[in-house]
């Protein structure tokens, strides 16, 4: 006879907690995708007027002055290059940490400092850097008498430099934590027995260490791409004359009040879920050529 197990009392009030919490996570979310799709005459709450994709087709045609499909393409490319950066420096910093460093613990502190430093202070000492860089840049050219390339040089802030560098110090240290996380129990022993069979370190490190690191190397570059994706304050004093999608969302809050500024918060939040599908198929693709492998 089965026993039906009874749940504490306590589990209904924590249970009601936890909805909320969803609720309070995700509502928004739902909410600005239900609007989202509201016919030509819907505004900016409910009740909905009609379904559509009206709403969509006009960002197609733009908002205004603002080019959304190049704010678009320069979020992904950034995006892309943080997640580059990001995985293949933690992944270098994490063979390097397994031996034991000199100022090692002072070098891991100094990256993971910057999580706790407000983000809008860490843009804009990275932007007063790189114009500290342009009026060097400037003097340099003007001693050297080269008045042509002086009167072209604009700036050294930019997509891929200081915002690229912007981003790099919010992304990396949770590579590094996560790579460091995965080495601390990683067995070398692996790495010894390719090694009594011959392979080189290159050879024991591709076709051993980086197999079996592979879901988290894949789930760093998530984070590297998803962090940079929605990232604002850490960008909005470093990136120059143009701007990122996220950018140009927080600008159009306040001029654009048509659901045309839902349906640009639903293709974001499409591209965030995008990412996190591609990223848990890989980590699953992975898992299954694992277990694929014979013993």
């Amino acid at each position: 006879m089965k026993i039906r197990e009874t749940r504490p009392a306590s589990f209904w009030p924590l249970a009601i907690v936890f909805s909320l919490f969803v609720l309070f996570m995700y509502g928004p979310m739902l909410v600005i995708f239900l609007l989202s799709f509201q016919g030509p005459e819907g505004g900016l709450t409910f009740p909905m007027r009609g379904v559509s994709l009206h709403w969509f087709h006009k960002l197609a045609e733009g908002l205004g002055v603002v080019d959304i499909g190049a704010a678009l393409w320069r979020s992904l490319g950034l995006g892309a290059a943080v997640m580059l950066c990001t995985v293949l420096l933690s992944v270098l910093a994490g063979l390097a940490f397994r031996k034991r460093l000199a100022g090692g613990n002072a070098l891991f502190f100094i990256v993971v400092a910057s999580l706790i430093m407000p983000s809008i202070i860490v843009s804009l000492g990275i932007g007063l850097e790189f114009r500290l860089i342009d009026n060097a840049i400037k003097a340099a050219l003007e001693w050297l008498g080269m008045e042509s390339a002086l009167e072209g040089y604009g700036t050294s802030l930019g997509l891929f430099t200081s915002a690229l560098g912007a981003h790099l110090t919010w992304t990396l240290p949770f590579g590094l934590l996560i790579m460091f996380a995965v080495f601390n129990r990683f067995n070398p022993a692996y790495e010894e027995a390719a090694r009594d069979l011959g392979a080189t370190p290159w050879q024991g490190f591709a076709h051993v260490v980086l197999p079996l690191i592979a879901p988290s190397v894949v789930g760093i570059g998530m984070f590297g791409f998803t962090l940079s994706w929605d990232e604002i304050a850490r960008t909005s004093q470093a990136i120059g004359d143009v701007n990122t999608l996220p950018l140009e969302l927080q600008g159009l809050t306040s001029t654009v009040t048509t659901p045309s500024i839902y349906a640009l918060g639903t293709l974001t939040t499409v591209v965030s879920f995008a990412v996190m599908g591609i990223t848990l198929a890989l980590v699953w693709a992975l898992g299954r050529r694992g277990k694929g492998r014979p013993g």
